[in-house]
């Protein structure tokens, strides 16, 4: 008769399945897990459909506690088999788990809450750890490196754009208030300055005066000053980093001795750690 699992060996065997992507029943749990995910993310798109949501209410509520409760306590189990439970909970995975299931909870309370379980979709990151995708995420840290980088231009330069749609506002307002010009207050001419700035064009407000019809033209064109000003900011920060990135990673490298062929060399050498030739 064999002797019953001890609660180290449980938790141990519990770990595996769930953080261990490497070993095969890891994988396979965190492929059936992305499944889950992704029929959640589903049944919380089609509820929101009159028709399917009128003939199969009970059904998708049903299933969506049953996904929920599954999601629970594999959270639970997550913890409790965690080397580290505290750092886990902080991590960027563990605060996403932990969100992922608070909006069905939170619609008990709240009508129309639970439709916030569709930031579940930010659990499909898992992929690139699971399908050893994580070189992948180096070019995210890139972009987000530039956008820290640049984050002081963009913020003077938005600050900038801000006062300015304040002061085309107020002028477009003095231009054409009117009793049907639609721009009878200040702010309502700030609303209509940001959506012609930003070249959205709604078509809700727009200028009949010829003088204001001219202010809305040089908008217009400054609009594209607007789109181009950040975009450069963050691509020169961009090529910085990247060339940064570049630098690490060749000091990493070791030179090449053209004689020998030896590439352990270490960046400062002057002479081939093998042959002695002169690098």
């Amino acid at each position: 008769m064999e002797a019953p699992i001890t609660r180290k060996e449980f938790r141990k065997k519990v770990h595996e399945v769930l953080f261990e992507t490497s070993t095969p029943i890891g994988r396979f749990f965190d492929l059936i897990l992305l499944g889950f995910i992704i029929l959640s993310m589903l049944i919380v798109i089609i509820e929101t459909i009159p028709t399917i949501e009128k003939e199969y209410r009970q059904v998708l509520i049903v299933l969506e506690w049953m996904l929920t409760i599954a999601f629970t306590l594999e959270y639970i189990l997550r913890i409790y088999t965690a080397n580290f439970p505290w750092r886990y909970v902080r991590s960027f995975y563990g605060v996403i788990d932990l969100v992922s299931i608070i909006p069905t909870y939170l619609g008990l309370f709240l009508v129309g809450s639970h439709s916030l379980s569709i930031i579940r979709a930010l659990r499909l990151l898992r992929v690139f750890r699971i399908f050893k995708l994580t070189k992948y995420l180096s070019q995210g840290k890139l972009i987000i490196e530039a956008l820290k980088a640049s984050r002081t231009k963009i913020s003077v330069f938005m600050f900038f754009i801000l006062l300015m749609v304040c002061i085309f506002g107020s002028i477009m307002y003095i231009i054409e208030n009117g009793e049907h010009s639609g721009f009878d207050s200040i702010p309502r001419g700030i609303y209509w300055a940001i959506v012609t700035l930003t070249t959205v064009g709604y078509g809700d407000l727009s200028p009949a005066t010829p003088l204001g019809q001219f202010m809305a033209s040089l908008i217009m064109i400054a609009g594209y000053a607007v789109l181009a000003v950040p975009t450069g900011i963050v691509t020169a920060e961009m090529t910085k980093v990247s060339d940064a990135v570049d630098a690490e990673i060749a000091a990493e490298e070791g030179k090449e001795c053209s004689r020998c062929g030896e590439v352990d060399n270490k960046q400062v050498a002057w002479y081939c750690m093998r042959c002695g030739e002169k690098l």
